[in-house]
């Protein structure tokens, strides 16, 4: 039956790993298993429409082995641990996965109880996330009661999933206010633990105008500490408050609970600490790490996944012929931003070169740092490139998972 490959986690880096591996190699090559303990497979990009009527529930959740290839062996069960020395997956009612190669694909987990009170007095009245399914569907129902008074959008800490989801719920939020005619009695904060809107200088400074201008207040450095459900209000570690009516908080996040229990797998957060060009955990040559399990210092987004991808199921066939790595994997992200009205724009970056204006793919692409309709097309588009294309594992024509330097104008910050 050749190697054994067993991926945990059936989400878009675990589907998309286990879909490329079936393209590359065959059965008696390699044996790949999948491992997840449910069988909803949810298009995450599109919770963030839910609140605001952009999208219905049940058009986000498909099953998931019916997105794996049919060579691939689907197993929903809990993940108990990792015996990294026996090379060995303990799964829940004592079934036990040896493995040739591993990858590490179960994401990030939301941590809401670890912030004092968020899900005490007022969690899904008055406080929520978009960032599961129970919790956009919660928001959609407050907003559509929603009639007024201070609205804000808390980053509690990083690192998070999708790192401008938050900074499009404000814009959207700006939007649909509008088109509800209450937009004057309303007034949007926006509370982040950065020092600006965004990680780098020049994005930083775009997507802070883009606040400036709809009107929507910025509150940085802001570490969110303590939620105050029943006076209103958000307070941060060193004791800075910001009051609300209705709070739409992002939870801390970590890693999977299994990472935690299975000794040299994870780091202090759970997530996976790969080396960040081969994907691969140093001093264990057969476990690699993808998507938002990896510990990287690149963004936990889907873009990020699909690039790390092509490195990574290269990867494992160079560690199965005893070659040495490709160490290619740059940090390449990019990102459609929605900013409402129809519009968005789109970044693109990687670990050296922070989101820049030009365009892309090339200079006759899509603007870059610039609203356009043709962004918010292509932001709407790829639902379908999701589902259709890049799960199955397919390549987008003349997007490599290297990000292009080409189309992009240096600027001075």
């Amino acid at each position: 039956m050749g190697k054994h490959i067993v991926i945990l986690g059936g989400g878009t880096a675990g589907t998309m790993t286990a879909n490329r591996l079936c393209r590359t190699y065959d059965r008696r090559e390699c044996r790949i298993t999948v491992v997840d303990q449910d069988d909803d497979h949810i298009y995450q990009p599109g919770l963030l429409f839910v609140p605001f009527g952009l999208a219905r529930p049940d058009h986000l959740v498909r099953p998931r082995p019916r997105q794996l290839d049919a060579a691939v062996d689907y197993k929903q069960a809990r993940i108990e641990r990792v015996d990294l020395d026996a090379r060995t997956v303990h799964l829940a009612g004592g079934i036990r996965l040896p493995y040739d190669v591993l990858v590490v694909a179960t994401g990030a987990r939301l941590l809401p109880e670890e912030t004092e009170g968020l899900t005490g007095p007022g969690w899904g009245e008055k406080v929520f996330t978009f960032y599961d399914l129970p919790g956009a569907v919660g928001l959609h129902e407050a907003l559509e009661r929603f009639e007024g008074g201070r609205l804000v959008i808390d980053v509690a800490d990083l690192p998070l999933k999708c790192p401008v989801a938050p900074l499009e719920f404000a814009f959207l939020a700006d939007w649909h206010l509008q088109r509800r005619g209450i937009r004057d009695r309303v007034e949007l904060t926006y509370a982040t633990p950065l020092d600006a809107a965004f990680t780098k200088p020049v994005a930083a400074k775009a997507l802070g105008g883009l606040l400036k201008e709809k009107g929507v207040e910025l509150v940085t450095e802001f570490t969110l500490g303590e939620v105050d459900g029943e006076r209103g209000r958000l307070v941060s570690y060193d004791d800075r408050e910001v009051p609300f009516d209705l709070a739409v908080v992002v939870p801390l996040h970590g890693g999977a609970e299994y990472v935690e229990r299975s000794e040299g797998l994870g780091d202090e957060l759970g997530f996976v600490p790969v080396d960040p060009h081969t994907l691969q955990l140093p001093g264990r040559p057969e476990v690699f790490a993808i998507g938002d399990a990896a510990g990287l210092p690149a963004s936990k987004a889907g873009s990020v996944a699909h690039f790390e991808g092509e490195v990574l199921v290269h990867n494992i066939g160079r560690h199965l012929a005893g070659q040495p790595l490709d160490a290619s994997f740059d940090g390449h992200a990019n990102c459609f931003v929605e900013t409402g009205f129809h519009k968005a724009l789109l970044i693109d970056f990687n670990y050296d070169t922070e989101p820049l204006p030009g365009h892309f793919p090339g200079p006759l692409g899509l603007p870059l740092l610039k609203e356009s309709h043709a962004s918010h097309l292509g932001k709407l588009a790829f639902e379908w490139l999701y589902w259709h294309s890049l799960l199955p594992g397919r390549e987008l024509p003349g997007i490599g998972s290297a990000m292009p330097e080409h189309g992009k104008n240096r600027v001075s910050t």
